[in-house]
């Protein structure tokens, strides 16, 4: 068993700091339980098929109303309690005048829900709600890993060296962030718009998948969960001169760089499969998800290559990979 793990609590831990992992633990775990049962509720429209005999569709259709207003009914304290901070971050910072990945995300959530709630009130359209649950599921789930990332700071010189060349990197990675935000929320009304004039009835699911493809999860823990793998390295061993902290911080460089080169080229795949309608918004979830654990496992080969062979080493192996 590794002496390591970024889900453990750190005893420096601030008081604040701790309310704020259990309140998102608590809210990762709400989202994930409502996301199981409204998937659940949300079988039966998957079996719904316009050729099915007169008297099965109509029962089937039954169903259907039935379990839309559950998953209505469960999907509430989803988007207004789990998603809180959501909602929290995109209003401030649209007060500020600025935009950050909660715009976006706090978009997808309203475009899916408002729509989806009004098509279970008239009892007519497709409905959502699988997909905003199992999209602030997801986004939960990758908040939380990249919150215990930056929590795992240990005490010491080396350190302290590896935290300045986080403030460096993330500043840089922030600025490309934003740029990747501003686009892709331009290009996801845009094509938006293009399918609701050609096919309307295609227009919110498609709208809907670029905006979740817009969230920039997996860019936003790549400097995060890199750093954490430095952490846990320098915990796991201390180096015995400066020059093995160069290094390390060097063998940083390269996972972070590849960390957010590797997100934004899977955007880039995904977005033209999203906008030709090729990728529905539960499958966008699930990619925005996927994204964010390939990261975060690119990050821990570096604490593992710790283990397997010494400082003098890493920049190599680095370099390999």
């Amino acid at each position: 068993m590794r002496a390591f793990s970024i889900f453990s609590t750190p005893v420096s831990l601030s008081g604040p700091e701790r309310q704020k992992r259990r309140h998102m633990l608590a809210r990762m775990g709400l989202a994930w339980l409502g996301m199981m049962q409204v998937m659940m509720f949300a079988f039966p429209g998957y079996l719904r098929n316009e050729n099915m005999a007169p008297d099965n569709l109509a029962l089937l259709d039954q169903a259907i109303f039935i379990m839309n207003w559950i998953s209505l009914v469960l999907t509430v304290p989803v988007v207004l309690y789990c998603a809180s901070p959501v909602w929290s971050g995109a209003f401030s910072r649209l007060i500020q005048g600025r935009v950050s990945m909660d715009v976006p995300v706090a978009l997808g959530i309203v475009a899916a829900f408002i729509p989806s709630a009004y098509s279970t009130w008239v009892n007519r359209g497709e409905v959502y709600f699988d997909s905003v649950t199992m999209f602030v599921a997801f986004l939960l789930t990758a908040r939380y890993l990249e919150l215990c990332a930056r929590q795992a700071v240990g005490v010491g010189r080396a350190h302290v060296i590896v935290e300045q060349f986080r403030i460096a990197v993330t500043q840089r990675a922030n600025q490309l962030a934003f740029w990747f935000v501003v686009i892709q929320l331009a290009l996801a009304f845009l094509v938006g718009a293009v399918w609701y004039v050609y096919a309307p009835e295609h227009a919110i699911a498609v709208m809907v998948s670029l905006l979740v493809m817009s969230c920039p999860c997996a860019m936003a823990m790549a400097v995060p969960t890199a750093v954490a793998a430095a952490h846990a390295s320098l915990s796991g061993r201390a180096p015995s001169s400066d020059i093995e902290v160069v290094r390390l911080v060097q063998a940083t460089g390269r996972i972070s760089r590849q960390n957010l080169y590797a997100s934004v080229a899977w955007h880039l795949l995904m977005t033209p499969l999203a906008a030709l309608g090729f990728v529905a918004p539960w499958l966008a979830a699930i990619s925005m998800l996927l994204s964010s654990l390939a990261v975060a496992a690119n990050s821990w080969r570096l604490y593992r290559a710790q283990v397997r062979v010494p400082y003098s080493e890493w920049q190599p192996l680095a370099a390999r990979n």
